[in-house]
């Protein structure tokens, strides 16, 4: 996947700004880091936080003042996609406390949803299942659990706290609460979700615990 075309280019008069991070900058930071164990090491921290800079950066509306840190999101961005394989575009609707748990050839399309909670392993993507559809891509709920090696292709609705196996290939909607295997992924189990998902808090998130 290319670069998402970049807002202060030339070209960009029909980008659509991302929506407004739900916290302060640093106060998203520092939830991610304690989602992926308070090691800024990890390819995954390092990955979410160019994300975030990357939205944090488009509500300067002012051009001139947001190129020093549009200069900077492109560099990091450039520097994780090829140091550690991740590919997370800005544009991404990338949902709270999300966890990259492993790097190497992750690739999520530019208008992707990734709901609050779920986790992402090694060699996923999810992206367009025909060239001439090139908006129709997957959306995330919450707690979702991708397994190494997934694909989610084409126009399709995962629901909360869906497990998908290693290398499954899901090309159809699935269910909350679903289990799914194989390729094309077919559903093994449902379990019964919770009825009334408390939402994430909209104060930061404690270190304890």
């Amino acid at each position: 996947m290319t670069l998402p075309l970049d807002p202060d280019s030339p070209t960009s008069d029909d980008i659509s700004y991302p929506d407004p991070l739900p916290l302060k900058f640093w106060d998203m930071v520092r939830e991610d880091w304690i989602a992926h164990g308070k090691d800024w090491t990890l390819p995954g921290f390092r990955a979410v936080f160019v994300h975030r800079l990357g939205v944090w950066r488009m509500q300067i509306k002012t051009r001139l003042l947001r190129l020093p840190f549009s200069l900077l999101y492109n560099a990091l961005y450039r520097k994780v996609r090829n140091t550690y394989g991740i590919e997370l575009p800005y544009t991404v609707k990338l949902g709270r406390q999300v966890v990259f748990e492993h790097q190497g050839d992750i690739v999520i399309h530019g208008h992707c949803e990734i709901g609050d909670g779920s986790i992402i392993r090694q060699g996923v993507t999810m992206g367009l299942r025909y060239l001439e559809h090139p908006y129709d891509v997957p959306k995330l709920g919450a707690r979702v659990n991708v397994g190494a090696g997934a694909k989610l292709f084409g126009k399709i609705v995962i629901g909360d706290d869906v497990n998908i196996g290693a290398n499954a290939v899901v090309l159809d909607d699935v269910p909350s609460g679903a289990t799914v295997v194989g390729i094309p992924a077919k559903i093994v189990k449902i379990r019964e979700c919770q009825k009334t998902q408390e939402p994430l808090s909209q104060e930061p998130v404690s270190e304890e615990g």
